[in-house]
């Protein structure tokens, strides 16, 4: 399975805001849409960066509460690693492992096409097991 199959299933709905926002908004976004980043675009619609409430705790901790009046320019992870459509999941989960990231934007040709998250990817990862063993099943009844 790719990533393409995981947009299709989920939707390429994703959360943006622009490098300027504060932390107090980011965090607020993240909030009310239930989700745990946001992706950074620049005026190009380019990702510019990702933040995560782990970045907004991490912050806070470093430097206090005032630090939420800050743009989020200031505390966004700025190398974002991207995928595309064709990747595979098993890409997808040796990058998030290695570098230890949770969210990973997915870009065509230059745009924002999509965000996948662990989550998507041990859901694909389950029915694709699922599946196997159905077919496994099936064979051996019918063997």
């Amino acid at each position: 399975m790719n990533v393409a199959t995981i947009l299709k299933l989920k939707g390429r709905e994703v959360v943006t805001s622009g490098p300027h926002t504060s932390l107090l908004d980011i965090a607020e976004l993240l909030g009310s849409h239930g989700i745990g980043c946001v992706v950074i675009t620049g005026a190009d619609g380019k990702v510019a960066g990702i933040v995560s409430e782990r970045d907004i705790v991490r912050e806070i901790g470093r430097a206090g509460s005032s630090v939420l009046k800050e743009p989020v320019a200031s505390c966004m992870t700025k190398t974002v690693f991207t995928c595309r459509e064709a990747d595979t999941i098993d890409r997808l989960m040796a990058e998030m492992t290695a570098h230890r990231f949770r969210h990973m934007p997915v870009v065509e040709r230059g745009r924002l096409a999509g965000l996948v998250s662990i989550g998507d990817v041990v859901r694909m990862r389950i029915a694709e097991a699922e599946m196997e063993a159905a077919a496994m099943r099936e064979y051996i009844a019918t063997g």
